[in-house]
């Protein structure tokens, strides 16, 4: 036993370093890639660059180590970032702009996104990802590209809220406001309230200083320029205060990164404009904006993740945090998919998503901001050799030497600079093949006057909401959207090709067609065919109700119905409850496993129609009314 526990490991140890020179290479490569964007997608997220990195590090080592695709390269992506974004600059919101105070219950909620995808691994539930629909997946990408691209406008004319004298003036009586709401507060958070609080809360408002009120309003007048609806607020202002240099350095990167692909991209362009235009700006000593400081070192967990944790803070975040796991699955996964088509490999959804979890929530706790498996830096590591887990784990070891050796250096590189990246990422990530169907959707759904595709309809209204609203929020809508939409056509379709007729005059189905002429006045067929669900029980209730008064036996012919749901099961108990207090004789043919189960249940079987009413087929329903000739005339 303990022989062959030992060969097995060493059977893997062997694979994992199968292909050691080409993963080498290719975990190198990818690692390199990956560097400008981990720092670009964390000053977005509004955590600064060491975020972004610390999230790269980690989640390309741990969901290598731990994940079902052999040759995911995992870190920070536009999508995870955008919705980050919001989750964080929502907490730094309810901490008074205080980053230090909020960032242990922004890295917990991160944490439990990583949990929840775990969760969702260890339940087998990544082959359900899929299930999400097309219009939903191309409205949010497509958002997420016009989030970036806008809120990128600041940054990248050299434009900063607070820094603008003029602008955070305007918020200095909101922020004295703001000031003494928090010590009003912060008495009335006081159990026992005494004479002794008033008086302790009038003595704190007393030393309220200047610098108090200018941190204050500087915080306010960042978070009324944040977002997308923030940008445009401030964006006339930006306008006037241009700062020619941080343009022309954003610029250049664009042009660098769209400009030097057409020469080759044996090298990563990104990594060419980062180094060019930096170099250009520290070499001259221009006066530009660099990043945020980078700590050297190696990354220190949070601790107060976990020691300051209050349930009551964390609560409203549940959701968020839910959110955001299931776009890292649907993230990843959709990578995955990318990367089994290239290698002609087949990839494990759900360890997948327990390897991404895993990544997340260790990112988290060392106070990286999360992300999922990125779709261009898994194509660089295919395309340079990578074949194993071992590439993915070289990617994460590149930039943890590369933060252990050059974070003095890469806390030099112009803010203008990760803005114009952030602008050729967002150009990107749009969706750009769903945009170009739009004019060629069937118009199948009426609203007022006008016809339009429910495909457009899903598709901008995620757009839209996602832009100027709330992105987890839009997501949910949307498949709120595409749910009643889709039960409606599936509605619509069963009850199309479902009927109840006599046979008369009716030629019915094949086996019908030898029917004993002297019983087909009096029995009619209610044919069902496909699922009967809640969204189609009305218009089984609407056939019901064609049966005549004078009908004697009633054949409900189920062979083709696969599916009931709790609804169905209802709706037909009451059908044969009022047929048969009417006297009607109710026959059931090929009823299915699952309907008859859920009607044995809650007794519909026996207790309405007894099991000798039930038939395998319709030939012996034929018979059995044959032998009752007498009961039915």
């Amino acid at each position: 036993m303990l022989e062959n526990c030992l060969r097995t490991k060493i059977k893997k140890m062997k694979n994992l370093f199968s292909n050691f020179k080409g993963d080498a290479f290719g975990g190198i490569t990818a690692g390199i890639v990956a560097l400008p964007l981990a720092l670009a997608f964390g000053v977005s997220s509004g955590l600064g660059p060491s975020a972004g990195l610390y999230g790269a590090i980690f989640l390309s080592f741990f969901v290598a180590l731990f994940g079902g695709t052999n040759t995911q390269i995992s870190g920070p992506t536009a999508p995870m970032t955008a919705v980050s974004m919001v989750i964080i600059a929502g907490i730094i919101g309810a901490n008074n702009g205080d980053v230090a105070k909020a960032l242990p219950l922004i890295l917990g909620v991160f944490v439990f996104a990583g949990i929840i995808q775990v969760g969702l691994g260890l339940l087998g539930l990544g082959k359900y990802i899929k299930y999400i629909p097309y219009p939903v997946v191309s409205g949010f990408m497509t958002a997420i590209g016009v989030i970036i691209l806008i809120t990128q406008i600041l940054p990248a004319v050299g434009y900063y809220p607070k820094e603008d004298i003029a602008y955070v003036q305007t918020f200095k009586g909101e922020a004295k406001d703001a000031i003494l709401h928090r010590i009003i507060d912060d008495a009335e958070g006081e159990e026992i309230l005494s004479i002794g609080h008033f008086e302790q809360s009038i003595e704190k408002s007393k030393k309220i200083t200047e610098a108090d009120i200018d941190k204050e309003a500087k915080s306010l007048a960042a978070k009324n320029a944040s977002g997308v609806i923030g940008t445009f607020r401030v964006l006339p202002n930006a306008l006037q205060h241009i700062n020619w240099l941080e343009l022309v350095l954003a610029a250049s990167t664009i042009f660098i990164i769209f400009g030097f692909k057409k020469i080759t991209t044996a090298i990563p362009s990104t990594l060419v404009a980062l180094l060019v235009v930096s170099g250009v700006a520290f070499g001259f000593g221009l006066d530009y904006k660099s990043i945020q400081e980078i700590p050297s070192g190696l990354p220190i967990p949070n601790l107060e993740i976990f020691t300051k944790f209050s349930l009551t803070s964390f609560t409203p975040y549940i959701f968020s945090a839910i959110a955001l796991a299931l776009l890292g699955a649907i993230d990843s996964l959709l990578t995955s998919v990318v990367a089994d088509s290239m290698t002609k490999t087949k990839h494990n959804p759900n360890k997948e998503l327990i390897g991404q979890g895993i990544g997340n929530s260790i990112g988290a706790i060392f106070g990286g901001i999360p992300g999922a498996g990125a779709t261009i830096r898994t194509v660089v590591n295919i395309n340079s050799g990578g074949k194993t887990k071992l590439s993915g784990m070289i990617s994460g070891l590149v930039l943890l030497v590369i933060l252990l050796a050059l974070s003095p250096v890469a806390s030099k590189i112009p803010a203008a600079v990760l803005a114009g990246i952030l602008v050729t990422v967002g150009i990107g990530v749009m969706d750009y093949k769903g945009l170009k169907a739009i004019p060629s959707l069937p118009r199948e759904m009426k609203v007022g006057p006008f016809m339009l595709s429910s495909e457009v309809v899903i598709m901008v209204t995620v757009l839209l909401l996602s832009t100027f609203w709330n992105l987890v929020n839009a997501v949910g809508i949307g498949l709120i959207i595409a749910s009643l939409i889709f039960m409606k056509r599936i509605g619509d379709v069963t009850a199309s090709h479902s009927g109840v007729k006599t046979l008369k005059n009716e030629e019915g189905w094949k086996d019908e067609q030898n029917f004993p002429e002297n019983l087909k006045e009096h029995v009619y067929i209610e044919r069902v065919k496909g699922p009967l669900f809640f969204g189609s029980t009305s218009d089984f209730q609407q056939m019901s109700k064609q049966i005549p008064s004078s009908a004697k036996v009633v054949v409900l012919r189920m062979c083709r119905m696969p599916y009931m749901d709790q609804t169905g099961l209802y709706v037909i108990e009451e059908t044969l409850v009022e047929l048969t207090n009417a006297g009607v004789i109710v026959l059931m043919e090929g009823l299915l496993e699952q309907p008859r189960y859920m009607m044995e249940r809650i007794k519909t079987i026996p207790n309405i129609i007894p099991k000798d009413h039930l038939f395998k087929d319709f030939d012996s329903c034929v018979d059995w009314m044959k032998n009752h000739i007498e009961e039915l005339n």
